[in-house]
């Protein structure tokens, strides 16, 4: 295990006049579970093969701890990786898969079948054991391929590019756990990439969040949700994501159109700035009460656990997530409010404040 350090890594396909991946600076923690998450296209997987090997950055350099591993091969960083699809050997038994990488560097034989048995056990692979790999679904495939990753006890780290995409969505949630299980019982370092977001909040420690070939935040799960420092983390986490509105600050006050809805917070100046506030915090009531914006309420949801009522403020659409059986209607005006705590101001995308409450008057 190791820590891995990136000191302005950047990598471009055409010469420099795009990047792939944008020069940052970054540093995995040894023996901690993340999730690298993003949209197809925002740099995931470039950056995974930047630190296994595979691709050598264009600008850069990797550390592996105190060792400068830039222009080392793959096979010499002591690293495990796992592909999107599988990688196995068809004619060998479950079992020899997963005792490859552990006969190929000489590990004792009874501690190849302790580890084996172990992984195989948490993978709900024990009665596949002695079958040819090749007379396997493709999701108990990539399975074996998951359990070759992990099988090792000694490696710097473990790397999972979207390992589950062919897996059965009914076994998804059970392999996630045991990837949790797994990683408490190794110790591994998982750099885990998705663009699943509830993979990446289930399974991590700390997630990642790439646009753009830039990482745009990382925390906890809890953080980004309840956090987010960027327009594209409010978007992109939450089922629905955040809701947006334009505003201004005139003086101490954000507006939302020509209705107040809270204080600006001191330090900012006037001007425009555009709201964020995730529908599970967006508090509707049908009496006119300042701070606060009328809507017009467009459609429901009916969830079941809930209800998703969804409502137009002037020329922009917005959702609020309410209990369910809601008895709001389509047509009707209600008057939304946001509450202080839970709605932050963003300029150029990147979060400068939170609402805050207006001196005497109610906040929502």
């Amino acid at each position: 295990m190791a820590d891995i350090r990136l000191e302005g890594v950047g990598h471009s396909y055409d010469g420099g006049e795009t990047w792939a991946l944008k020069p940052m600076t970054w540093t995995w923690r040894s023996a901690r579970a993340y999730a690298l998450l993003g949209p197809s296209g925002c740099g995931k997987t470039t950056l995974l093969n930047i630190v296994s090997g595979l691709i050598t950055p264009t600008t850069g350099r990797i550390w592996f701890d105190d060792r400068e591993v830039t222009g080392v091969p793959t096979a010499g960083r002591n690293i495990a990786q796992v592909f999107q699809f599988p990688v196995l050997y068809e004619e060998m038994t479950v079992y020899d898969n997963l005792a490859f990488p552990l006969r190929n560097r000489k590990v004792p034989k009874r501690e190849i079948d302790l580890r084996v048995r172990e992984v195989s056990r948490l993978l709900g692979l024990d009665q596949v054991l002695r079958r040819r790999s090749r007379r396997l679904d493709p999701g108990r495939q990539q399975i074996v391929s998951l359990g070759r990753g992990l099988v090792r006890s000694q490696v710097a780290a473990v790397l999972l590019d979207e390992p589950l995409t062919v897996v059965d969505p009914a076994l998804k949630w059970t392999l996630r756990s045991k990837l949790k299980e797994i990683h408490r019982d190794t110790g591994h370092t998982l750099i885990y990439v998705t663009h699943d977001q509830t993979e990446a909040l289930t399974f991590a420690d700390e997630v990642v969040v790439l646009n753009d070939g830039a990482i745009v935040q990382a925390g906890e799960p809890a953080e980004l949700f309840l956090s987010p420092a960027h327009e594209f983390v409010g978007h992109f986490i939450g089922s629905p994501g955040m809701n947006v509105l334009p505003a201004e600050i005139v003086g101490d006050v954000v507006r939302v159109g020509r209705e107040d809805v809270g204080a600006a917070p001191g330090g900012l100046p006037d001007g425009p700035v555009r709201i964020g506030v995730r529908p599970e915090f967006v508090r509707i009531t049908g009496t006119r009460t300042s701070p606060g914006v009328a809507a017009k309420v467009t459609g429901i949801d009916r969830m079941g656990a809930y209800d998703l009522v969804h409502a137009r403020v002037g020329e922009h659409d917005l959702i609020a997530k309410t209990e369910a059986d809601s008895a709001y209607l389509p047509d009707a005006v209600e008057f939304l409010h946001f509450p202080a705590d839970r709605t932050f101001l963003f300029r150029d995308e990147v979060r400068c404040g939170s609402l805050a409450p207006l001196n005497g008057r109610g906040q929502g």
